[in-house]
């Protein structure tokens, strides 16, 4: 004889997975609640852009694009009103590894998006 469905049904409310979300996570470094995020975004055919968005103020986006530039061997821009760093190619390993090694940001800052 099966269990009624009535008696299966477990209390949902007792237990709230996104409960500590709000309080931060002790396993990641202090100051990793902004993200730095690294997109790629296909244009024609085999043509790609990178973005890069999240980095803080303190720094001047422009000297970033220019080291960028002169470190990648590719074109860039900052794009003011949604304030993010956009490369030609797909530069997404170079620029966690430039951000890595400068100090700007931590491994557990960045995330990587795209194919």
């Amino acid at each position: 004889m099966r269990p009624s469905p009535m008696s299966a049904i477990q209390n949902l409310h007792s237990f709230d997975p996104f409960a500590d979300a709000s309080k931060g996570d002790d396993r990641l470094p202090a100051g990793t609640e902004n993200y730095i995020r690294i997109r790629i975004q296909q244009r024609n055919s085999r043509k790609t852009l990178t973005t890069v968005q999240g980095i803080t103020d303190d720094y001047d986006k422009k000297k970033l694009v220019k080291a960028f530039k002169k470190k990648f061997a590719c074109n860039g821009a900052v794009i003011d009103p949604p304030d993010y760093i956009q490369l030609q190619g797909a530069q997404r390993k170079n620029v966690c590894q430039l951000l890595i090694e400068t100090g700007l940001a931590k491994d557990g800052q960045l995330k990587v998006h795209g194919f």
